[in-house]
């Protein structure tokens, strides 16, 4: 079992609404989640705006705190433990954002970007991980030398994944990944996360607003609204027969090509 989360709670201050020198009230964005994650599985998490899908994807690597409940990664609670207890377990969990412009350092070259975190864990060998990395995501070494502002939307993407699966996780959190790329790039993005779950043995956790990538990538499906789980089913049969209402809205807002308005 790589997760076992049970009963997760999360809420954050509006401060919008924060009375003059009062607390601000509480707004709960996950309410009481549980569900398990096998290793190998890539696990699909897929909900509207606001649905808290991406708080949960970081509560689950731990860059917030969660209320309450409880969060076993590899059966260590990692729930409320303090950066000491995290530090030597944050190699073995890792994520991709949404956003690897805003996500890469525009002041570091690929290479340290890359070797950043490996430095956090070890000292020989850093270079050859480096291009290590850069292979398995189908880049040139010598993009170690580029800055983040000289590569595409995908190559910045790739520069992501490759620090991630630098550090050899058995977990990877992928929020968002593809949804700023263009169609091609998104195709290829996705063919290399098939990749390396297959050759790496990776466990990974796919967060979209996106059904259809979902269903190509995923084996098992989360369907979150408004912070609480509303169904959770294997792909194939999510997309049969959804039991939701919600989630069939989601499925019928899968836009589908019309016959009549090709053109030939």
């Amino acid at each position: 079992m790589i997760y076992r989360i049970r009963d997760l709670r999360l809420s954050f201050a509006d401060m919008a609404r924060k009375p003059l020198l009062r607390s601000a009230p509480r707004i709960e964005v996950l309410k009481g989640l549980s569900f398990d994650l096998t290793k190998g599985e890539v696990l699909g998490i897929v909900g509207g705006s606001g649905s808290g899908k991406s708080t949960l994807g970081r509560a689950m690597v731990r860059l917030i705190e969660p209320d309450s409940g409880s969060i076993e990664f590899e059966g260590h609670d990692i729930t409320h433990a303090d950066e000491d207890v995290l530090r030597p377990l944050r190699n073995r969990f890792q994520m991709i954002f949404q956003d690897p412009m805003s996500s890469l350092n525009p002041r570091r070259r690929v290479g340290g970007i890359i070797g950043g975190p490996l430095r956090l864990q070890e000292r020989a060998g850093i270079p050859a991980r480096v291009d290590e990395a850069l292979d398995m995501v189908g880049l040139p070494r010598t993009f170690a030398q580029r800055y983040p502002h000289e590569l595409s939307g995908g190559q910045r993407q790739r520069v992501g994944i490759a620090r991630a699966i630098a550090l050899r996780p058995r977990f990877i959190l992928a929020d968002e990944i593809v949804s700023g790329l263009d169609v091609s790039s998104q195709a290829q993005v996705l063919n290399l996360l098939e990749e390396l779950v297959r050759e790496l043995g990776l466990t990974l956790a796919f967060i979209s607003h996106d059904l259809s990538v979902v269903r190509r990538l995923c084996t098992r499906i989360l369907v979150l609204h408004h912070g609480e789980i509303v169904e959770e089913a294997e792909t194939a049969a999510l997309f049969a027969n959804p039991q939701a209402d919600y989630t069939r809205s989601l499925l019928g807002a899968i836009p589908l090509p019309d016959p009549d308005q090709l053109w030939l």
